[in-house]
């Protein structure tokens, strides 16, 4: 049994990626994007992965995510500070040419993901509705803001999550071993860029073993092959965690603290920032007495306090925070005030997209649930910690699809 051949990719889809860096790497400059905040002695500029890649390249390591000396660090997953180091290297720390690289390094992952968008829209809708889908991603103002606004992962774990998508509905009829090797890499680099998205992993392997089952292909040694990959890319980093802190740290370890921000006594749904050690003088010097573990769990420890003493108020905020995840996040300052144009067009946009996935189940469109597996398990921690609009964006490219294809159909049968 030979793989599915992908589509050729119209030569459109090549100048639709073209144009799209070219006008966002222009916006970078029309808006000045590049003119990072300077106050907090540039902490604007990346956040804690800047301050962390600033270590990196004055020769300090990966080490001090909020400044001075509070010594090695896996508060960050590592591979956007080391790409920010990288840059500030060649560039400057902090300097406006870093954040022009940085910018444009963005763009290109944002301009580069209509690949994948119309490769993923083609196998499960269609060609009309993958050309559709890869214009309304490569030339949507809204792709473009995360992209010339935002020095963070948040170009890049979009286009990693949407080719793990694309080569997961590739594995379900993919003899052979090169589909799992290449799941397993993908799913190890997403993972060094954004841990999040590993909430998707059990449900998109259990997705393809089912697939896999039903066009009688065998999984087991796959599934062994992929994981073996995955880890192997994880370990160097793994190592690294153990070396420094004498104890196992996946990845990241941090959730105390997001844990936290989200649930305390003055929480209303939304991040309460003023406990950020950046911003908080008194949980910075907790932060450097305690050591980045100790002060992990102690937050964990206070958030999780707070929930067996407030449970239904964890309730009622943990909803209003699945309502915000959907319907766009209100501003810091009145978090009652849910309704605005903004939030219009993004509650919009959540509701065409799931009600174009209820359309893909009931037409049963290939690929269908895994569309489904995908929204229901990527957002799940946030509605228990806090949400933000970028939280959404690694998925947009999947909700645009399903968006697109609700539209066309609504347009297909108007016609009829």
């Amino acid at each position: 049994m030979e793989r599915p051949s992908l589509p050729a990719i119209p030569r459109s889809v090549f100048w639709m990626v073209l144009i799209s860096f070219v006008l966002q790497v222009a916006a970078i400059g029309i808006f000045r994007q590049y003119h990072t905040r300077v106050g907090e002695d540039h902490f604007g500029f990346g956040f804690e992965m800047g301050r962390v890649a600033r270590s990196i390249a004055l020769g300090q390591g990966f080490s001090n995510p909020y400044g001075d000396s509070t010594g090695p660090t896996a508060w960050e997953p590592p591979l956007y500070p080391y790409l920010i180091a990288a840059v500030f290297r060649v560039f400057g720390i902090y300097t406006y040419a870093s954040a022009w690289a940085l910018l444009t390094i963005n763009s290109l992952f944002a301009s580069l993901t209509t690949i994948p968008v119309y490769l993923i829209a083609h196998r499960s809708f269609g060609p009309r509705v993958a050309i559709c889908s890869a214009r309304a991603w490569a030339f949507n103002p809204y792709v473009w803001y995360w992209s010339i606004h935002w020095i963070w992962d948040t170009t890049f774990t979009p286009l990693i999550l949407a080719l793990i998508f694309l080569v997961a509905l590739e594995l379900e009829q993919w003899p052979g071993w090169r589909g799992w090797i290449l799941f397993g890499a993908l799913w190890g680099v997403g993972a060094l860029g954004n841990p999040a998205m590993l909430s998707f992993l059990p449900f998109c392997g259990l997705w393809i073993w089912w697939g896999r089952h039903e066009h009688g292909l065998p999984s087991l040694g796959g599934v062994v092959l992929s994981s073996f990959v995955f880890f192997l890319v994880l370990s160097p980093w793994l190592i690294r965690n153990y070396q420094v802190f004498g104890h196992f740290v996946f990845i990241r370890d941090d959730f105390g603290l997001q844990f936290r921000l989200g649930n305390n006594k003055m929480s209303d749904g939304m991040l309460f920032a003023t406990l950020q050690p950046n911003l908080n003088k008194l949980e910075f010097e907790k932060f450097q007495r305690m050591g980045e573990l100790a002060y992990e769990a102690d937050c964990r420890r206070l958030a999780f306090e707070w929930i067996r003493d407030n449970p239904e108020r964890f309730a009622i905020i943990s909803m209003k925070r699945f309502f915000y995840y959907w319907n766009g996040v209100p501003r810091p300052t009145d978090s009652r005030a849910t309704w605005d144009f903004r939030s219009s067009l993004f509650l919009a946009s959540s509701i065409l997209a799931i009600w174009g996935l209820g359309r893909a189940l009931k037409q049963k469109r290939p690929g269908a649930w895994l569309f489904a597996g995908l929204i229901a398990t990527y957002p799940t921690v946030y509605y228990f910690v806090f949400p933000h609009a970028r939280y959404r964006h690694p998925i947009e490219p999947e909700l645009f699809m399903l968006a697109v294809f609700l539209l066309s159909e609504v347009r297909r049968q108007s016609s009829l």
